[in-house]
């Protein structure tokens, strides 16, 4: 068989095999047997890859929604009709997952038991193997090695960075899969940073002395958007003035997303996301807005809010049943019917909402899900990226997804970076006092501490109040929107973009509404500079402006939070870091103002 160079290679079945003379075609793949969808090019160009390698291990990394589950099953029935092995074992991060699997393979002909428990011993004879979780792996390693050597094994390892979840788990997938005859690997999130190598993932030393993954076949987001394998997703920051008391019983004031201190960031983000402020409400409403547009071009288009626990779900779930007049379906972890609670609500497209802890957060199938709002205070990148896997999925229609999100820094570098690919870094090294350990890590560091502080203060922190205003849209890196107030006509402009665009129709029309509220808005016109901008200028009054604040809060009492808020409804414009000279001249001299008693 010749590559796509036209150089002459082995075929899989010339590679490691026992199989006898009597073989089906090279690429059987290609012959019309069965009722096997058309490959997309990526999934094709893979596994003409896995077949010129006939790989013992093999790792596949493609963006949630380009469809990795069709091409491992693919390869599974190529292995199958060519005898190379006689039995599979799927390996899925969650019960829900297992049966996702028996599905999608049960439709090519290959039948899969999810239901197979430990206890069971062996799964029945109709079947040609088993979908089990990691926490069952490494719950009786030595059973499943036992039924590995038993057969001529293809281990499908789905979402693999979870065999990194913890020590027991990595442990019992080594032990268990080590015999296997195939090894495919799956993922399509961001790796974690740590010390503890996946197994059966292949690590190279890059110059900086760090050891990273090394996947075998890459499909990122950037270009399986470009290819309309996935749907483009826009992001709806909100922004808004929250108050809180602290643990030591100080009250604070201050603007989600201003720059400020780690504590005062995640302090204001907590209190956006409680249900008993304004914050929720207001932000849950225009994403309900914004679902109903899309409906009325998409008719079973479908919302998720993604909650921190569950007595923020079912309370998020209680408004969006007054905001629709319908029940909002629930999605908690402790629920036995979860699973079927998911699949009745991606079936039935009548259905709105939906509100779930993290059960929906990876690898979950609802391809009507169009608009999200992210009210959750996790910002790893690996459950964000998982979490916005939900909604790229595309069908057969331009369809776009809309993603509702806290104006917080961490949340809104990690939207405009939907495109980086990240490695599973080993063995990060440290010089001197600076730790090279990535920010994120650091951040996911800071979280835990965050947890732990509050637990020895028995949650002695209180949201006093919180509201929302519109702060920008994200799209492809870039940023959209001059700000505004909730239902204002800044913001009806985005939440009114059609819900059917192709990626290069929803920049042109974003662009189209930045240019109209310039005009709407002249003196902000006018500061655009056509000239390159003196950063060096630029963060002189930067400190002009933070100083003056700072004195006139010592002046009123007034938290210095505040005071930047009251200058942004005062001025108009965006926070202080994303502020143009021009804006932060016109807050100094109303502050001036404001010093002398004028308005």
């Amino acid at each position: 068989m010749t590559d796509s160079s036209g150089v002459q290679t082995e075929s899989l079945f010339d590679v490691g095999t026992d199989v006898g003379a009597s073989m089906p075609p090279v690429y059987p793949h290609r012959a019309a047997r069965g009722t096997a969808p058309k490959l997309r090019q990526w999934q094709q160009e893979a596994l003409d890859l896995y077949i010129r390698r006939s790989p013992k291990d093999f790792m596949a990394v493609a963006t949630p929604g380009a469809g990795k589950t069709t091409f491992a099953l693919r390869v599974a029935k190529l292995l199958v009709d060519s005898g190379e092995i006689n039995r599979i074992c799927v390996v899925a991060p969650t019960e829900h997952l297992k049966r996702q699997w028996a599905d999608a393979a049960s439709r090519i002909g290959l039948a899969i038991d999810p239901n197979f428990k430990n206890s069971d011993g062996r799964h029945g004879r109709q079947f040609i193997g088993v979908a089990v979780t990691y926490a069952q792996v490494a719950n009786k390693p030595a059973l499943h090695r036992n039924k590995t050597e038993a057969g001529r094994t293809l281990v499908i390892l789905d979402e693999i960075h979870h065999a990194g979840d913890a020590l027991s788990w990595g442990d019992g997938i080594r032990e268990a899969f080590t015999p296997a005859t195939r090894r495919l690997a799956l993922t399509g999130t961001p790796f974690r940073s740590d010390t503890s190598p996946i197994p059966f993932v292949d690590y190279t030393e890059d110059a900086d002395g760090v050891r990273r993954s090394q996947s075998d076949y890459s499909y990122g987001y950037g270009p399986a958007l470009k290819d309309k394998v996935v749907r483009p997703v826009v992001f709806m920051a909100y922004s808004g003035n929250m108050r809180w008391r602290t643990s030591s019983g100080e009250e604070m004031e201050a603007q989600l997303g201003a720059a400020a201190t780690k504590d005062i960031t995640n302090h204001a983000w907590r209190t956006a996301l409680n249900p008993e402020g304004e914050w929720i409400p207001s932000v849950l409403s225009a994403a309900h807005k914004r679902l109903l547009n899309v409906r009325e071009r998409v008719e079973d288009a479908g919302g998720l809010v993604i909650a921190t626990d569950h007595e923020s779900a079912r309370a998020y779930a209680a408004q969006l049943d007054r905001l629709t007049g319908q029940k909002t379906t629930i999605v908690l972890s402790d629920d036995k019917e979860a699973s079927q609670r998911i699949e009745d609500f991606s079936e039935d497209g009548s259905r709105m909402w939906m509100v779930a802890v993290r059960m929906v957060s990876e690898g979950v199938d609802v391809p009507r899900l169009c608009v999200g709002v992210y009210a959750t205070s996790t910002s790893t990148p690996l459950f964000f990226a998982q979490a916005i896997g939900r909604f790229v999925r595309r069908r057969n229609a331009n369809e776009v997804a809309s993603v509702f999100l806290p104006s917080v820094p961490v949340l809104t570098a990690l939207a405009n970076e939907m495109e980086e690919e990240r490695d599973h870094a080993l063995e990060v090294p440290q010089t001197g006092e600076e730790s090279e350990i990535p920010e994120q890590d650091l951040l996911d560091e800071a979280e835990q501490e965050d947890r732990a502080s509050e637990e020895l203060t028995k949650g002695k922190f209180a949201a006093l109040h919180s509201n929302a205003s519109f702060d920008k849209v994200l799209f492809d890196g870039d940023e959209f929107g001059l700000g505004g107030a909730v239902g204002s006509e800044e913001e009806m402009d985005f939440l009114g973009i059609p819900g059917l665009l192709e990626p290069d129709q929803v920049s042109t029309l974003l662009k189209q509404h930045q240019a109209q509220q310039l005009k709407r808005r002249p003196e902000v016109a006018q500061e655009r500079p056509a000239d390159v901008v003196d950063h060096r200028q630029l963060k002189k009054i930067r400190g002009q402006l933070n100083t003056s604040v700072s004195a006139y809060s010592a002046k009123t009492g007034m938290h210095q939070g505040t005071v930047h808020n009251k200058l942004r409804e005062a001025c108009g414009g965006p926070q202080v870091g994303q502020a143009t000279q021009a804006q932060l001249e016109a807050r100094l001299k109303k502050l001036q103002n404001w010093f002398v008693g004028r308005k």
